[in-house]
């Protein structure tokens, strides 16, 4: 007879192994890891690179937080073979990285310059040599001063031409390595921060009529992309965004809330998901902006709603709670208290339900066949422990809760065929500069030394299990 002991402890490990199989993923499940360009490279002035609205930005007193700067960041430029070794350690199987449109194309326009995308060349071949699957994205927000100082930028149309033909360049040379690219990364966030309330570059502060008038070029942006992609790339190429698309949540899950939050989420993004898959603003929207409405044309609408392949969706956090309402909207949006938790940075409240949510409402409301997860992770205070160890238990707890809710979406049939964690390392997180830190591999800014924290071990046995660890 057993012991109740012995008999508790082999309940418990056969509920382990069960509970090990009910958190698994599909079989194929691709496991990667997410940089971008600006935040890593450094090497701001080699071989040929022109300067990006970030080097202006990062140089303006008051800009960034701890008064850095992205000139050498975490030195991949130079480090990228060690970088992939340490994706190689992971057993990561695809590498998300942005290109440096000023690499390129140091006015924006113009002479391409081979040296910047001789790279990136380099980079996908070392990459494809260690069995790591590139996908890149074309726009990180590291923009052509040229452009900004010509067209001034964003705001206006020549830009979003501009970036069509930079894809299409970028897509000749690197489509027969790199079978998936992301057109612009967050599109949300490069308008409002960096051009509605100042906090990123180029740091403008637009009126609303004018803002509106940016979120429409960067979605016109993304359209031209897809099709100069589309006419540039070699057989097999796939494309879409890699958007932070605003996160609803039902408060409570009820049909009623459920619904609620299915009407939010497509209000509530109407500036970029919702007029990239509709090829209309909803009437409500525009309305609502009344005078301050972009100006756009029927043959705009038709561009930005360009078929795509799949949808990336970078997720943190959730943006809002939502509750059915008897109003116009149909839905109200529950406010945050002020005991709600946040991580090290004060603006990402943990929110493990925002991971089954968004994708499921992207799926369910446009659908979506194929979405990737390009952005999730957390910053954390990271100090090293007498043993020199970071036991970061607080990224693990974070990770361990959103790929739970992950693997929920995943085995209820919402089609994520991928997920990107960021970061691989600490970075230059823009205005925060290297306060916050994002990686599962510390950095030493002053030696760029790579130190593994306890969540790489957290998810290398992840990817190993290809289930929750």
């Amino acid at each position: 007879m057993l012991s109740a002991r012995s008999s508790m402890a082999q309940s418990d490990q056969a509920t382990g192994i069960q509970n090990q199989k009910v958190l698994g993923f599909p079989n194929g499940f691709l496991w990667g890891t997410a940089t971008s360009s600006y935040q890593v490279e450094g090497a701001v002035n080699a071989d040929g690179r022109g300067p990006s609205i970030w080097d202006r930005f990062a140089h303006t007193p008051g800009a960034i937080s701890d008064r850095s700067n992205g000139d050498t960041a975490t030195d991949h430029y130079r480090r990228y073979k060690e970088d992939i070794r340490l994706m190689k350690a992971l057993g990561a199987k695809a590498y998300r990285f942005s290109i440096a449109w000023p690499r390129v194309f140091p006015q924006g326009v113009g002479s391409p310059n081979p040296k910047g995308l001789d790279f990136y060349n380099r980079l996908v071949d070392e990459l494809s040599a260690n069995g790591i699957e590139p996908f890149a994205t074309l726009y990180h927000w590291d923009l052509p001063q040229a452009l900004q100082d010509r067209f001034g930028g964003w705001t206006s149309r020549d830009t979003s031409k501009a970036f069509a033909d930079y894809a299409a360049h970028v897509t000749a040379r690197l489509s027969d390595r790199v079978k998936h690219f992301f057109t612009i990364n967050e599109c949300s966030r490069l308008v409002h921060l960096g051009h509605g309330l100042g906090a990123d570059a180029p740091g403008l502060k637009l009126p609303q009529s004018g803002l509106n008038q940016v979120r429409h070029h960067v979605a016109l942006g993304h359209g031209l992309a897809v099709q100069a992609i589309r006419a540039h790339g070699r057989a097999g190429t796939r494309v879409g965004p890699a958007e932070n698309a605003v996160s609803c949540i039902p408060a409570i899950e009820t049909p009623a809330n459920i619904h609620a939050a299915e009407i939010a989420t497509r209000e509530l993004n109407a500036g970029y998901l919702t007029v990239m898959m509709e090829g209309k603003y909803p009437e409500a929207h525009l309305a609502r902006a009344g005078n301050n409405a972009p100006k756009f044309t029927a043959d705009d609408l038709r561009v930005i709603s360009s078929p795509i392949d799949f949808v990336g969706l970078n997720v943190y956090t959730p943006d809002h709670y939502v509750v059915a309402a008897d109003n116009e909207r149909g839905f109200s949006l529950a406010p945050f208290p002020a005991s709600f938790p946040h991580m090290k940075a004060s603006w990402l409240r943990p929110g493990p339900e925002a991971m089954y949510w968004v994708p499921r409402h992207v799926a369910k409301l446009w659908n979506v066949k194929s979405i990737y997860i390009t952005e999730n992770g957390t910053s954390a205070s990271d100090q090293p422990a007498a043993d020199g160890t970071i036991y970061d238990v607080d990224r693990i707890m974070y990770l361990r809760n959103y790929l739970t809710q992950l693997q929920r979406a995943t085995s209820e049939g919402v089609p994520v065929l991928g997920y990107f964690l960021w970061s691989l390392m600490d970075n230059f997180e823009w205005s925060d500069g290297y306060e916050q830190r994002f990686g599962i591999y510390h950095v030493d800014f002053d030696t760029k030394r790579r130190t593994p924290k306890l969540s790489a071990s957290f998810y290398r046995e992840t990817i190993a299990r290809n289930a929750v660890a």
